[in-house]
């Protein structure tokens, strides 16, 4: 087994990304997968929605990154079976200073999950709301990468942003990196401006927007406060069960495109 590696990145905060790569992650492990979530947010929040506290986060993205620790030492087990999280903490937003002047700074986080891919069958890497160099490495760690979009009025100009430093990234260190698929996020069937969203991402972007919608929903937004992904919180929520189809779709397409 070798691990696809998949970056969730959208440098726009509050589109639903974290919530996005930790339900992602939960619902691939109940597929009966070893997955690896890597909490690549100076935020910490993949690591507050699975539980795990400060305390535990000795051994963290920032120190693999560094080089103080290998991957190995700092991943733990998650309550959910099948999942393990890197854990993250907010030494991580220095990272982008000290590691500036470093040779092969973007590669980093690759050179660090390199001897985990045999452990895992996907590792999905929940990337900061920015642009920079935490950003950058995660995308050369990755073979594709998924974008959640928040259906409102501008999300089409922020992914704008975000596809021109896809390109720097391929042009100059990872040519082989793929949009793995954009997935909407915050759907409000209520709301006109939501389908007008859908339709223009879809005129846009056609077959590589998912199927699935992630809509709206008090539970998906409660969870974390609970130290839980919301599959483990309320499963039958129609959040949960929107996570549950988006994890489908993906395993589906990795199936037709091995």
């Amino acid at each position: 087994m070798s691990a696809s590696i998949i970056a969730v990145t959208n440098q726009k905060g509050g589109v639903g990304k974290t919530t996005t790569a930790v339900n992602l992650a939960t619902a691939m492990a109940a597929c009966g997968l070893e997955v690896l979530l890597v909490d690549f947010d100076p935020q910490g929040n993949a690591s507050t929605g699975l539980g795990i506290g400060e305390e535990k986060r000795q051994a963290n993205s920032y120190r693999i990154l560094t080089g103080e620790a290998g991957a190995g030492e700092a991943i733990l087990p998650s309550p959910v079976p099948g999942l393990s999280i890197l854990p993250a903490v907010m030494d991580l937003s220095a990272a982008e200073l000290e590691l500036s002047d470093l040779d092969g700074r973007e590669f980093r986080l690759a050179g660090a999950l390199e001897s985990q891919k045999k452990q895992f069958h996907y590792i999905i890497i929940d990337c900061p709301p920015s642009l920079g160099l935490l950003t950058v490495n995660g995308l050369c760690a990755a073979a594709s990468f998924m974008v959640p979009l928040q259906c409102e009025f501008y999300a089409l100009e922020g992914l704008a942003q975000l596809m021109k430093t896809v390109s720097v990234v391929r042009a100059n260190f990872n040519p082989e990196l793929v949009l793995q698929g954009i997935v909407l996020t915050m759907y409000d069937s209520r709301n006109k401006l939501s389908e007008m969203v859908e339709s223009d991402v879809r005129g846009h972007f056609g077959e590589q927007v998912y199927k699935t919608v992630i809509p709206r929903n008090v539970r998906v937004s409660e969870a974390p406060s609970f130290g839980k992904p919301v599959l483990m919180y309320d499963l039958k929520c129609a959040g949960a069960q929107a996570y549950i189809a988006l994890a489908a779709e993906v395993l589906e397409q990795e199936k037709q495109n091995p």
